[in-house]
């Protein structure tokens, strides 16, 4: 059975930093190409970022460019998302997803998801 079992949302303050983790399980971890999406209230959910199969192709959205950045820990089974210079409108439920095959598949759709962490950033 694949799990992927996120972890380190919260509460910050606008400009600070949170470092989320997603633990994956039951699956081939090296195969897959791992992302981030988000879900705000009201909102669709949106691609955030990520990462292929071996950590050597990552892309974001314009919306958090340079503020925040994937890894993935491949001997770990885990992927991260550092979170830096956050704000109010990065509030939003965190998923984190797993997509085998074609890398940018990994935009619109995913082979396995997890069920998520909020993060809220206040003003």
């Amino acid at each position: 059975q694949v799990q992927l079992l996120e972890s380190g949302g919260g509460l910050v303050q606008a400009g600070g930093s949170l470092r989320l983790s997603c633990a994956a399980s039951g699956l081939s971890f090296s195969s897959y190409h791992m992302g981030w999406f988000r879900q705000a209230p009201g909102k669709e959910r949106e691609f955030v970022a990520r990462i292929s199969w071996n950590g050597g192709i990552t892309d974001y959205a314009n919306s958090v460019k340079g503020r925040f950045t994937i890894s993935r820990d491949n001997a770990e089974n885990t992927v991260y998302l550092q979170m830096n210079s956050l704000k109010p409108e990065d509030t939003a439920v965190y998923y984190c997803a797993a997509a085998r095959g074609i890398y940018y598949r990994l935009k619109n759709e995913a082979d396995y998801w997890g069920q998520g962490t909020q993060v809220t950033v206040s003003s």
